[in-house]
């Protein structure tokens, strides 16, 4: 991760992000006082920023946190012989927090639509897999297609949810970044592929190394405070995928869907489905991407750190 030391004026004057929901439009100009304070002396504004890093990704996880908080208290504490099954109740939970969302204007309509899209996509997998015995949902529940409780397109939603607002609350800039178009085909591959590898066509190789092509040569710029810092996009993807494989852990756990080899008793999701979970972050990455225009970094930061200018990405 380098630090982009020479962000222009213009980008450091940029509004906030937490602008883009009104609850939290108060606290911006508290929060800029104590960034003033913080930046006077050096070690302080190192702990500010790594503060400021905690907090905006704990915003942007929102959603996915209280998905992941609902299935262990549910799991611990839901009563079993309650009228409601608790898929159903969790179904109903997770549709409150995503109508609390959009009426407290904490999400926006743009971030809505790309998480239903990847919600329904999401769950039409989840009907072809667990029909094939990828995986099951051990409990029963009424609010159901197939072997599939409609609570679980809202695991995909949580990763939407998160692109969405991390790309919003870290003004991601980029270079190098690959053509939407391409994304598209690379996107529509793997979601193709999640259904022909139970059929003796698994590409999923060559779509690593088709996903290796188009990300490598990307760098996302993130602005955690006052400058833009950078990294690989490739690697901010696998990062983001194995914080997902454990997230998907502590569902197993909880007992909230459960793998063949988990029937008589936990053990850790292979960590091949990292992979998986790679491939199913591209798919979500792409959506969101069609929302958000992917803007390149602005020329004199870029000439700061000796890269060329280029346009934004089709």
């Amino acid at each position: 991760m380098q630090n982009d030391t020479a962000s222009s004026s213009s980008s450091n004057d940029s509004p906030s992000a937490a602008a883009n929901w009104p609850p939290l439009r108060p606290f911006i100009a508290a929060e800029a006082r104590l960034a003033t304070r913080a930046a006077q002396t050096p070690w302080i504004a190192f702990l500010y920023e790594f503060l400021r890093f905690g907090v905006k990704q704990a915003y942007a996880c929102l959603f996915g946190g209280i998905a992941v908080a609902l299935m262990l208290a549910t799991w611990r504490f839901y009563p079993a012989d309650a009228p409601l099954a608790r898929y159903d109740f969790l179904f109903l939970c997770m549709l409150g927090v995503q109508a609390a969302l959009l009426a407290a204007k904490l999400e926006t309509v743009e971030e809505a639509k790309v998480i239903l899209i990847y919600h329904l996509v999401g769950t039409a997998m989840e009907l072809f897999k667990t029909a094939t015995g990828s995986w099951i949902y051990p409990e029963p529940s009424l609010i159901r297609l197939g072997g599939v409780p409609l609570f679980s397109g809202f695991m995909y939603s949580c990763i939407g949810s998160y692109l969405c607002r991390v790309w919003r609350l870290f003004d991601f800039r980029f270079t190098g970044h690959p053509s939407r178009r391409w994304l598209i085909g690379l996107s529509a591959a793997v979601y193709l592929n999640f259904f022909t590898d139970h059929y003796g066509l698994d590409l999923r190789l060559v779509l690593f190394g088709w996903a290796a092509l188009l990300f490598a040569p990307a760098t996302v710029h993130f602005k955690v405070w006052r400058v833009h810092r950078s990294m690989p996009l490739l690697l901010g993807l696998i990062l983001v995928s194995l914080f997902i494989w454990l997230s998907e852990n502590i569902g197993t756990l909880s007992r909230t869907w459960i793998y063949p080899a988990q029937a008589h008793g936990w053990a850790m999701v292979s960590p091949a489905k990292l992979g998986s979970w790679f491939l199913l972050l591209i798919i979500s990455y792409t959506l969101v991407s069609l929302i958000n225009r992917p803007r390149k970094l602005d020329a004199p930061a870029l000439i700061a750190i000796g890269a060329e200018p280029e346009r934004d990405a089709a």
